[in-house]
């Protein structure tokens, strides 16, 4: 098998990280890959807003917290959260970041770090909290959060990947 395919079966959402930071040498190379991902007509309508600075890694944290109705962290302790929102003027935008946030996962995988895909980002940038944030970081335009992936070193191993469902592929030869 290649290493590839390989990286994919491997790959699992981490829900439990040490609290230590990556390398910046790793997280650029993790950022890099979100930028290889395919785009509607190569727009290229995402962008990542890589978050390592605590205060307001822990800002997002509690905005996501409280949107999904608890007091605990969503984003289960990892250090870097990278956000992936895409231009809403762009017919592909969720596709297109969708593919980011798989790509910036599949990167983690085969760099040895754990990720996760949370959820909410909408909602945190819908919000004028969240559009304030944008602004304070120069960030313009129309966009809509499509998700958070969080980076980490694992605290513990990944659970075991479910049995692919039968009824998963259908052929039409």
């Amino acid at each position: 098998m290649g290493e590839t395919l390989q990286t994919i079966r491997e790959r699992r959402s981490v829900r439990s990280y040490k609290p230590d930071m990556i390398p910046e040498e790793t997280l650029q190379k993790i950022v890099e890959a979100g930028t290889w991902a395919a785009t509607g007509r190569g727009r290229q309508s995402p962008i990542i807003v890589a978050v390592t600075n605590k205060e307001l890694r822990d800002r997002l944290s509690r905005m996501n917290a409280e949107i999904m109705g608890t007091d605990t962290d969503p984003f289960y302790g990892a250090p870097v959260v990278l956000i992936v929102l895409a231009d809403k003027n762009v017919p592909t935008h969720v596709y297109d970041g969708s593919l980011v946030m798989a790509n910036l996962m599949l990167a983690a995988q085969d760099l040895g770090i754990g990720s996760c895909w949370i959820h909410r980002a909408k909602e945190e940038f819908e919000s004028e909290e969240g559009k304030e944030i944008l602004k304070s970081l120069g960030i313009e335009g129309e966009y809509e959060g499509i998700g958070h992936c969080i980076l980490g070193y694992p605290d513990g191993a990944p659970k075991a990947a479910a049995a692919r469902k039968d009824t998963y592929v259908y052929y039409a030869r």
